[in-house]
């Protein structure tokens, strides 16, 4: 029987996915979720003009979209004060890490992040058959020391480290991260996940010359901007490495319909700090939830917050369950000793009220009242 020829790379790994998503989890249960607070997306919506923009494009979606991006780009550019050849779009966050994992990591290379930290970026250094070595979390903080001495010790070719942080919610100022830059390996490349940076106090992002070799930040309109499904996500960094994506990205990755709702989500400043107020809003609501039911919250620089469910990760996962079984979709840490707490995404009034309704109910279940 003929059957593909898969590299002895793709035979060995398994056919997985690093998240299951709450579709899938609604297919099983037979219902829909009454509150969707477990993915980090924005419930608060994109800006009105961003919809409309998209609306508008949706006449134009029998083409193409620009392979440049060429507006987006430009407007990025004027939004940040640097050059569009610091500037490279792409299929969101992810699909921006799969492309530089697959320009620098070449099989048996090594790569450095934290324990527990996003999943994705090891999904695609397995891929491409790279040796992931990690390093615990400090205190629920990611370790950005701790992370560059590991890079030393083994030679790395890339180091991931995200601020502030998904699962806990933690951040650290962007000068204690330019501190610490100075400890970076020569030749290693520290990959900056700035994904929830416009959730995020002011001086949390990370200043350095846009033309800095030692660093990529990744940033997205899926988060803060409300337009996780239209996955558009962008790098900023010196003008080489951004060039050097064109060697291997999908130069036709990007809708129409995405590149004009990216563009006018960002010209609209205003809806963004409308959203920046809603999401610190239901941080407090969130809070106030878990203390009422004797878990403790974490402080959270991002659009969720983490609840220290003050046990194991078993006792985290039935909590999980039982949520889901009432129709509330969260989701928790994968690691220990993080993997003790739950996540729960912002969400608006009617999000608030199923899960606080929700969460003492499941809470019960798990400990076997």
């Amino acid at each position: 029987m003929t059957t593909p020829r898969y590299t002895p790379l793709a035979a060995s790994l398994p056919a997985t996915v690093p998240f299951v998503g709450p579709e899938t989890q609604e297919r099983q249960r037979g219902a829909p979720f009454r509150a969707r607070i477990g993915a980090n997306e924005s419930v608060f919506g994109p800006s009105p003009r961003a919809i409309e923009a998209m609306a508008r494009a949706a006449a134009e979606v029998w083409m193409y979209g620009d392979p440049e991006n060429h507006d987006l780009r430009a407007a990025l550019a004027a939004h940040h004060g640097v050059a569009p050849e610091n500037v490279m779009v792409g299929e969101g966050i992810d699909g921006l890490l799969g492309y530089l994992v697959r320009l620098t990591v070449a099989p048996g290379d090594s790569v450095v992040t934290s324990r527990g930290a996003y999943p994705t970026f090891n999904y695609h250094v397995t891929g491409f058959g790279g040796e992931i070595h990690t390093v615990p979390y400090r205190g629920d903080h990611e370790d950005p020391e701790a992370l560059f001495a590991r890079a030393a010790e083994v030679g790395a070719k890339l180091v991931y480290l995200a601020n502030p942080d998904n699962p806990m919610g933690s951040w650290h100022e962007g000068k204690d991260i330019a501190a610490a830059l100075e400890a970076l390996p020569e030749g290693t490349l520290l990959v900056l996940d700035e994904a929830y940076v416009e959730c995020a106090p002011e001086g949390t992002a990370l200043q350095v010359r846009i033309d800095d070799p030692r660093v990529v930040r990744m940033r997205t309109f899926s988060k803060a901007y409300g337009m996780a499904g239209a996955r558009v996500g962008y790098a900023l960094g010196a003008r080489d490495l951004i060039s050097a994506f064109d060697k291997v990205r999908n130069h036709f990755g990007m809708s129409r319909i995405s590149q004009a709702g990216a563009l006018a989500a960002l010209a609209d400043q205003a809806w963004l700090a409308h959203v920046r107020d809603e999401i610190a809003a239901s941080r407090a609501r969130l809070a106030a939830i878990a203390r009422d039911n004797g878990l403790t919250p974490l402080p959270s620089a991002t659009n969720f917050v983490t609840m220290d469910c003050g046990r194991d990760g078993d006792f985290a996962r039935a909590v999980v369950a039982a949520l889901a079984t009432r129709g509330v979709f969260v989701r928790m840490p994968f690691a220990p000793p993080q993997n003790r707490c739950i996540r729960a995404s912002c969400g608006g009034r009617a999000e608030m009220e199923a899960f606080a309704e929700a969460l003492p109910q499941a809470l019960a279940e798990a400990r076997g009242d």
